[in-house]
């Protein structure tokens, strides 16, 4: 399996709108995935800064591309 020896402990993910207004931030862990790869995943929840009330969860993977064992 491929790792990156030089990733970091963990990504922070900043989400915003095309005007620049930020949603939120997320934080993603390393992981390793069932299907054999390896990257980061995080979760959480953001909301539109133009309507408070309106909360979103967010959910993402961020995977090392090569990383999935060869069969």
């Amino acid at each position: 399996m491929k790792k990156d020896d030089k990733a970091p402990e963990f990504l922070t993910v900043e989400i915003k709108d095309p005007e620049g207004r930020s949603w939120g931030i997320v934080h993603a862990i390393p992981r390793d995935f069932n299907t054999g790869s390896v990257g980061y995943f995080g979760v959480g929840k953001i909301c539109n800064p133009e309507n408070p009330m309106a909360r979103y969860q967010f959910n993402m993977n961020i995977t090392l591309i090569g990383s999935k064992p060869r069969k």
